[in-house]
């Protein structure tokens, strides 16, 4: 449990450092004049990153675990929140937003696999309290940047990178953790490896579903998490600060409704999870565009909750689909996941530079449908789901 919960506070600060970003584009829209395509860039910047290496990390992970790679991978955020606070122009923005997702991809896969490695079997437990911290991480930053970076200015940014060497720190010690139990691992008789009972087909068909479902949630999200301060801002006449607070809200929701998703799997089974929260925020998606200041922050809250559910059941859906791969289908779905979030972003923003905010919630409503697809997952053996 100790390990458990230290990898969710590296978790928490390096997803604090990862969502200064998207918080602060208000701030870095007025001072370099950028329009919303230059914004959805910067979050490509970082996503891309995020999603090329996240899967080679993995993958070589896979080969010969690295437990001190951790704590390097918060160095290059670290490197990256210090060049983002002192940017002169948008190109450097868009180095430092690099070095941020580069941070990521290193944590994310070794981190993942510690996590099921300190499980003691309760691998959704384990995948949600994980992953608590980084969604609680992006949802702090937003109100970190609303306090201090909007009144203090870009120059601000710098002063997180304490808590990113505070990150250092506690990720050397779960790396020294880990390397011990690597020690002890080594020590004793190697139990041969898992292997899938379903065919390649059903593999691979199953693994297209899981990345179909993971485009449909973080083109969503990240319809929210880079542009949901404008949509209120430009609809309602908010302040930034105002807005801010709003983007907390919803990522806190995120925050809770990932630590549940995982139990909650573990309980009743992932399918039905990853089922009911894709397809049931449909309702929701549907009505936001439509409705005033209030019901459209407790609408976006309701989504956050139920749409964040998800993740660490599909995780653990599609570690336990293929087995002995741990970093490398983590790496995967992460890098996949951080990559449509970009792309999304990117896209979206140019969608509203020729449209409107508005209308791009009027479309985006319509992607939890694919979660339709979730009927055709299959059974796996080792999920109760009946």
């Amino acid at each position: 449990m100790a390990v458990l919960v230290a990898l969710s506070l590296s978790h928490l600060i390096n997803d604090t450092v990862q969502s200064l970003v998207p918080s602060v584009y208000p701030i870095l829209k007025d001072s370099f004049h950028l329009d919303f395509g230059q914004i959805g860039l910067i979050t490509l910047a970082f996503q891309l990153t995020a999603s090329f290496l996240q899967p080679v990390v993995g993958f070589v992970t896979d080969k010969k675990p690295s437990p001190y790679s951790l704590a390097v991978g918060m160095a290059f955020s670290l490197c990256g929140l210090i060049l983002l606070s002192r940017a002169p122009s948008f190109g450097v923005i868009l180095v430092s937003a690099a070095l941020i997702g580069i941070g990521s991809s290193v944590f994310h896969p070794e981190a993942s696999r510690i996590a099921r490695a300190a499980s003691g079997g309760r691998f959704g437990f384990a995948q949600s309290l994980f992953q608590v911290g980084g969604y609680a991480g992006g949802a702090i930053g937003p109100l970190l940047a609303a306090f201090i970076v909007v009144p203090q200015g870009q120059h601000s940014i710098a002063w997180f990178s304490a808590i990113a060497f505070v990150g250092i720190v506690v990720l050397a010690t779960v790396g020294h953790w880990y390397s011990g139990h690597l020690a002890m691992r080594r020590g004793t008789p190697r139990k041969v490896a898992a292997v899938s009972t379903l065919s390649r087909k059903t593999v691979v068909w199953t693994i297209v579903v899981l990345l179909l479902l993971i485009f449909s949630k973080f083109v969503y999200m990240a319809s929210l998490s880079s542009y949901f301060t404008f949509y209120l801002i430009q609809k309602f006449g908010v302040s930034v600060q105002t807005a801010q607070i709003f983007l907390f809200a919803f990522l806190g929701a995120t925050a809770v409704g990932t630590f549940f998703g995982g139990p909650i799997g573990d309980r009743i089974g992932r399918r039905a999870v990853i089922w009911g929260s894709i397809l049931g925020v449909l309702p929701l998606t549907l009505a936001m565009p439509y409705l005033n200041l209030p019901m459209t922050g407790a609408c976006a809250v309701l989504i956050g909750l139920v749409l964040s559910s998800a993740f660490p059941a599909i995780i653990v859906f599609a570690q336990e689909l293929l087995p002995g791969r741990i970093g490398t289908v983590t790496g995967l779905f992460f890098g996949f996941a951080f990559g449509m979030g970009g792309l999304g972003a990117a896209g979206l923003g140019e969608l509203a530079d020729l449209t409107s905010i508005t209308t791009v919630y009027k479309i985006t409503a319509f992607l939890p449908l694919i979660g339709l697809l979730a009927w055709y997952l299959p059974k796996l053996e080792g999920d109760r789901a009946k």
